[in-house]
């Protein structure tokens, strides 16, 4: 049977991280998964990190503020076999909430 496992992140850097652990460490395809914002605003994330945040480099600037509306998700459709696997990787890069099955 089919699943989709849906985790929700604070940060692009966590969802970016949740994917990339899913991809090579789960060998999940990377058309099975998708990173959108929770609400219909473009969103960042609820709080800055990552390439949002200042780089700290000297003669690079930063324009503009990330849009910080709402979560964002990152989803996976899997076989039950993958859920629980993909639930605890969700869960280990910070996701906030973890639903599906």
């Amino acid at each position: 049977m089919q699943s989709t496992i849906t985790g929700q992140f604070a940060t692009r850097r966590e969802a970016e991280l949740a994917v990339e652990r899913l991809v090579q460490e789960l060998g999940i395809e990377r058309s099975s998964v998708s990173v959108a914002p929770r609400g219909v605003a473009n969103s960042a994330g609820t709080r800055v990190a990552g390439a949002d945040a200042e780089s700290g480099h000297p003669g690079v600037e930063k324009h503009g503020d990330p849009e910080l509306n709402d979560l964002i998700e990152v989803s996976v459709g899997c076989s039950e076999a993958e859920a629980g696997k993909i639930e605890t990787t969700m869960k280990s890069v910070g996701a906030r909430q973890v639903a599906g099955r």
